[in-house]
């Protein structure tokens, strides 16, 4: 693939496709993502990984943002700063573990620049840019209502700060999952009328959540660390994950919003490298079957091949992913540790 379809691969929307392409002609291109520090990392991470992975080959400078401050307005662990900041520092070790060169990614913290009058001012020029009722609009990016923004001030804040951010770091693109949309669009929106670089926007899915059946909003229904039982921890051993994907929701030969399905598409089928998906089984019940695309196991499974087949599959494949995570958390154990230690981590 050339560095476009590298960049546009398992995304859901780029704004735009024009404006990404003229970027790719820049020696080095700069991209981000944040993240709040606030808890447990999940195995839909792969997806945010794989595509930090695919930046980097494309050339890109990436910065991880830590959002600190923004975890603290929005109230993440009991808005105490300092376990904040220990989470950050385990999500570090976190994006290692998942096989992101650590080394040729900076991790910054919001704590580094909010002493920085210049920062505080594009807050400011952000929040003159905007009325109120799009500010509130926008609370979505961190799972808030418009009405929280009426007992707390300071969520309101948290969109201008947001694309604060992105002006800040001066970026060519700002990533996220698709519950960023609105923040990204907002920082093109005041791009124009505070005369600053307009970003290019691009997000990939959101993993839904292993028992999120039906037709819900695909935020709601994502996969969280707040509903434990439906997701994957990066540290759920073997059995935790045959069991949560035995449980999971997967109605035959339904592909729309169902999560097994996003886990093959989106986790196991970029981690195989060519390889194929196999799904073994008895002589009496068909014999193994062998996949070389996610394609072709969604045509399968649009047909007749049955659920708990795919579901035994994807476990073991999700568990093969899980070992050298694990394994990197035997070795580098110490944030690890005192995350457990504090109570936000359990085992």
């Amino acid at each position: 693939m050339d560095k476009l379809e590298t960049i546009l691969d398992n995304t859901d929307e780029v704004v735009t496709k024009e404006e990404l392409t003229e970027v790719l002609k820049k020696d080095h291109p700069k991209a981000y993502i944040g993240f709040e520090p606030s808890g447990t990392v999940h195995l839909g991470w792969k997806i945010c990984t794989n595509k930090i992975k695919d930046f980097l080959n494309a050339g890109f400078d990436f910065t991880v943002l830590l959002a600190d401050w923004h975890a603290y307005i929005n109230d993440k662990l009991g808005g105490d700063i300092k376990t904040i900041k220990l989470c950050g520092k385990y999500m570090e070790d976190c994006f290692a573990a998942m096989g992101v060169d650590t080394g040729k990614v900076k991790f910054v913290y919001a704590s580094e620049y909010v002493g920085d009058p210049k920062y505080w001012e594009l807050v400011l020029k952000t929040s003159k840019a905007v009325s109120v009722a799009r500010v509130k609009r926008a609370m979505d990016i961190m799972g808030r209502g418009a009405e929280e923004a009426e007992k707390d001030l300071s969520k309101l804040f948290y969109p201008a700060m947001q694309v604060a951010d992105i002006f800040y770091l001066d970026l060519d693109v700002a990533y996220g999952g698709t519950d960023q949309r609105h923040a990204h669009m907002l920082a093109r929106d005041v791009s124009k009328k505070i005369e600053k670089k307009s970003p290019v926007a691009l997000h990939t899915p959101l993993l839904t959540g292993l028992q999120a059946g039906g037709r819900m909003n695909p935020t709601e229904a994502k996969m969280s660390k707040s509903k434990p039982d439906s997701m994957i921890s990066i540290h759920d051993t073997a059995d935790e994950v045959n069991r949560k994907l035995k449980k999971a929701y997967c109605p035959e030969k339904q592909v729309e919003g169902n999560p097994v399905l996003e886990m093959c598409k989106f986790v196991v089928f970029p981690e195989l490298n060519g390889e194929v998906f196999r799904i073994e089984r008895p002589e009496k019940w068909g014999g193994n079957l062998e996949f070389k695309s996610y394609q072709e196991l969604e045509d399968a499974f649009k047909k007749d091949l049955h659920p708990l087949d795919v579901k035994k599959s994807t476990a073991k494949y999700l568990n093969k992913i899980l070992e050298p995570i694990h394994a990197y958390f035997e070795q580098h154990p110490e944030n690890y540790e005192k995350m457990k230690k504090s109570g936000i981590i359990t085992r």
